[in-house]
């Protein structure tokens, strides 16, 4: 089984992505976490060659070896992983790692281009959005003491790369579930998530 949910910064991809990962047995990729790690190693002065991104049963992610998962949610990784997602070489990589996992477990993955590229026959797609401020917020709560309105201007960047950039720009599967996170709780958008998973799949 492959569910994909796709959507913009701070929309709430990775809250729900586990949640029904959790609900449905499934392993949960955080592909996002897989362009930092790169960005992250880059930063450490590697070359893109130089640089092995795994992922163990856990949902741990390895830069050559090392656990980074904790070391990758910074506001510079929040930017520089946008920039190397640009990239055609770094997409090519770690597409590839993303559908080897999905051809060996069941999924749920989440993402940017997930449903319309890394995944396109999923049996089920989702697309999260919510307005910009909204998503703002919930970021400055994720992160204690940031700044609401520098975190608003830098989500508002990260939009415009992501819908513009040249390869893969962010816009839901033609056969996407589309759900608007704005005034819901996460406990709502979770239980019409599964509900229209549950509708899908049972069109199977």
């Amino acid at each position: 089984m492959q569910i994909t949910i796709d959507g913009p910064a701070a929309v709430g991809k990775t809250s729900l992505g586990r949640a029904l990962a959790r609900h449905f047995g499934c392993l949960f990729v955080e592909t996002g976490k897989m362009y930092r790690a790169v960005a992250l190693g880059l930063d450490r002065g590697l070359n893109l060659n130089e640089i092995d991104i795994t992922m163990d049963k856990d949902g741990r992610f390895l830069l050559n070896g090392e656990n980074v998962t904790d070391l990758l949610h910074t506001p510079k990784l929040d930017q520089e992983s946008s920039q190397v997602a640009t990239k055609p070489k770094v997409r090519e990589k770690l597409v590839a790692i993303q559908r080897k996992i999905a051809a060996s477990f069941d999924v749920v993955m989440e993402g940017r281009d997930i449903g319309t590229v890394v995944l396109p026959e999923a049996e089920v797609k989702i697309f999260l959005k919510a307005n910009p401020l909204e998503r703002a917020k919930r970021r400055a709560n994720q992160r204690k003491g940031t700044d609401l309105s520098t975190t608003l201007n830098e989500i508002r960047t990260r939009d415009v790369r992501d819908r513009t950039r040249a390869i893969s720009p962010l816009n839901p599967a033609r056969d996407a579930i589309i759900i608007d996170t704005d005034r819901k709780s996460l406990a709502e958008v979770i239980s019409e998530a599964i509900d229209l998973v549950k509708g899908r799949l049972g069109e199977r």
